[in-house]
């Protein structure tokens, strides 16, 4: 079996003297999509936004596609190609869809084996997201949330990653939106992307996911398949209803 192309070892994370994040480990494979569940304040951006080095404060260890990254700055993380999609979208509200595209572009890259990633164009981003294709030149302030999300997940695939972080793509989104996005991120998978995915709505995990991770009071208390989550009611009730 070949290295995972994610792996989270013992990972510890504070702010300032709270700690958030308790002997957590996990692991994304290649061309995998990963569900990181549990309800709001479980710990789920926090892993995302240490794993992308944005904690100050964390412990244990992070390799990505063969890289020791714990402990780097977020812009060499990013540059290796693992790419961050935040719950709170940060678009340039001023620019048009194509500058925010713009501002996302990385060169194209190779994973550790020397086998080529997918390359994103402008023209195969907007193809893919055809409500963006319909505006290039709107500014992103003027866009509803749901195309806000659109074009945040756009923006990261400009940087080509060979892996990316998905903060809550379904919350607070349209269901057509919801759906679009469900299948974008079928569509990545089959390119070959590997997707690290925090999500609450088990619908919308059981659609895109392989394998489940679910996160309580920042540690881990199941993890298996997605299909198994699915049908272990119990499980969902203790940790992921409101």
């Amino acid at each position: 079996m070949s290295a995972p192309m994610l792996s989270v070892e013992n990972f510890g994370a504070s702010y300032g003297a709270a700690q958030i994040l308790y002997d957590l480990s996990l692991q994304v494979g290649r061309g995998e999509v990963v569900a990181l569940m549990g309800r709001n304040g479980a710990g789920k951006t926090t892993t995302m936004k240490a794993i992308m080095g944005l904690m100050a404060q964390s412990t244990g260890k992070i390799r990505f596609d063969g890289h020791d990254i714990s402990g780097k700055q977020p812009y060499e993380i990013a540059r290796l190609g693992l790419g961050f999609t935040p719950e709170d979208r940060r678009i340039f509200s001023d620019l048009t869809v194509l500058e925010n595209l713009d501002i996302g572009r990385q060169p194209p890259r190779k994973f550790s084996d020397g086998v080529p990633a997918p390359v994103w164009t402008e023209e195969k981003l907007l193809a893919l997201f055809p409500n963006l294709g319909e505006m290039p030149n709107r500014p992103g302030g003027r866009m509803s949330g749901g195309e806000q999300q659109m074009l945040t997940v756009a923006r990261t695939l400009m940087g080509n990653p060979l892996l990316m972080l998905l903060d809550e793509p379904s919350e607070g989104v349209a269901p057509l939106i919801v759906e679009l996005m469900a299948n974008t991120i079928l569509e990545l998978k089959k390119a070959g992307v590997s997707i690290l995915l925090s999500e609450q709505n088990v619908h919308f995990a059981e659609l895109v996911s392989d394998r489940a991770y679910v996160l309580e009071k920042g540690q881990i208390q199941w993890n298996g398949t997605m299909a198994e989550l699915a049908e272990n009611i119990d499980i969902q009730r203790a940790y992921l209803t409101v």
